[in-house]
């Protein structure tokens, strides 16, 4: 699709200003949490599932709305997907009640999926492959700004005007992005006459549901329980029945044949490898700087230097991926976020602020040159009537890795937390040094794997895709 230049960066701009939105909801909650156990008098395994809900809904649906960008057109995706966002946003502050909190996430998480499996295929249809790596960098840039903020601007509302407003921040930005992406998208998408695959949607939506769910609750519901023993069996019967039907589907949901491209089938294997590794890291640094005894808003204030770093490489590396290739960056991106994980598993107790933020910062260096220019490439690499399911199907890969990094996470530094306090009898904070340091150990092992399929995925190819 040719645009005038002016033209592209309007709609980069339109883009920006959704895919801003669901980072910022994300890391906004977690700073909410307690408040609302309190203000609906309800348990925290309750309330928990104002962010289970979202999650458990976004991620298993992105797939379906790929595919129906591929075949609608990606415009009416993307704006329905803002306005489902938006309205669903101010209705959950509006919410009475704690089912009522979460049957809004559930709309607004709809909406989420919308907007997350259509940003990318809109820049790579829009882009010329020579600036595709710089426009998804932009992209990633908003997103690494709305994790930086959330968890301030968060603390800031809920503190100040009341827990409803980190919902209704939504609004306004929302309504903004819906009103400038009517002006400036396109109008009109090559479009397929294609039937949607309703019977693999749902397979791929069970699949993802019933595994998400396992992996995020297994622990507490029991790994050999029987609702886990459950789950487990319903996603392995639909993945297996997914697999089939798509197989022999003439219009499948998910083309099956893409995986034959190493670039596509190496760079999403990559997402997921370093977004668990990511989230490991993410997951467990608040712990360590609550152990160390930092306040609440220090702790948070210390952890913007991982985004924050990000925010001003992910461009810059999308830059150099229009130049020479993705491979080479995102490889020694994933080695560089590596060893900062590795520095992570150094620190002591009494270690320097200054320290923790310069080890945070290189983690944030090692991600910023590795996504951009991973991105670029899946998204190179596939057919342009394609872009819709390649772009769903990285958000996907995305979505499962952190899901799979809270976990794995959680469970490596739980477990031996408990062994080295019980078994070994070491006192409290030593337990608790060693079991985070294995457990970085573990998020370490993930980004070296993420550099070795980086590094086998294959010559890049920056000008197969042309305007």
């Amino acid at each position: 699709m040719n645009r005038e230049n002016k033209s592209k960066w309007s709609i980069l701009i339109a883009v920006m200003l959704g895919s801003i939105m669901a980072p910022i909801d994300g890391s906004i909650m977690n700073i909410a949490m307690p408040t609302l156990t309190k203000v609906f008098n309800a348990p925290l395994e309750i309330v928990s599932w104002v962010s289970m809900a979202y999650l458990l809904v976004v991620s298993s649906t992105l797939l379906m709305f790929g595919r129906l960008g591929d075949i609608k057109g990606y415009r009416p995706i993307y704006q329905t997907g803002l306005l489902i966002f938006t309205v669903s946003s101010a209705l959950c502050g509006l919410s009475h009640s704690i089912s009522a909190l979460i049957a809004g996430r559930v709309f607004q998480a709809i909406g989420g999926g919308m907007l997350l499996s259509m940003a990318p295929a809109i820049l790579t249809a829009v882009f010329p492959a020579t600036e595709r790596g710089k426009a998804l960098g932009m992209n990633a840039m908003s997103v690494a700004v709305g994790l930086a903020i959330g968890p301030s601007l968060g603390g800031f509302l809920v503190s100040t005007l009341g827990w409803e407003y980190i919902f209704f921040i939504n609004v306004p930005i929302g309504f903004i992005a819906l009103i400038w992406a009517q002006i400036v998208l396109p109008k009109t998408y090559d479009r397929r006459d294609e039937r949607f695959d309703t019977i693999g949607a749902l397979l791929a939506f069970l699949f993802l549901f019933s595994l998400l769910l396992y992996i995020n609750r297994g622990s507490q519901w029991g790994w050999t329980s029987a609702i886990g023993i459950a789950l487990l069996a319903l996603g392995v019967l639909s993945i297996l029945a997914f697999i089939i039907i798509e197989s022999r589907h003439p219009e499948p949901l998910l083309d099956l044949s893409l995986f034959k491209n190493r670039l596509f089938t190496a760079g999403t294997i990559s997402t997921l490898l370093n977004f668990s590794a990511q989230y490991i890291m993410t997951f467990l640094t608040p712990f360590y700087l609550t152990q160390k005894g930092l306040s609440a808003s220090t702790a948070g204030a210390v952890m913007t230097a991982f985004p924050v770093v990000m925010l001003i490489v992910s461009p810059i590396s999308g830059i150099l991926s229009d130049k020479i290739g993705a491979r080479g960056l995102s490889t020694l991106g994933a080695a560089i976020s590596a060893l900062g994980i590795f520095l992570m598993s150094t620190l002591t107790l009494d270690s320097p602020i200054l320290h923790i933020v310069i080890v945070l910062a290189v983690f944030g260096i090692g991600n910023g040159l590795f996504q951009s220019p991973n991105n670029s490439s899946v998204m190179g690499s596939v057919p342009r009537d394609r872009l819709g399911i390649a772009s769903s199907f990285l958000a996907t890969m995305r979505n499962v890795g952190m899901v799979m990094g809270i976990a794995v996470g959680g469970a490596v530094f739980s477990n031996y937390n408990q062994y080295f306090s019980i078994t070994k009898g070491l006192p409290e904070p030593d337990a608790f040094m060693a079991a985070i340091r294995i457990a970085y150990l573990a998020g370490m092992a993930l980004d070296i794997l993420c550099a070795l399929t980086s590094a086998v995925r294959g010559k890049p190819d920056i000008k197969k895709q042309e305007d």
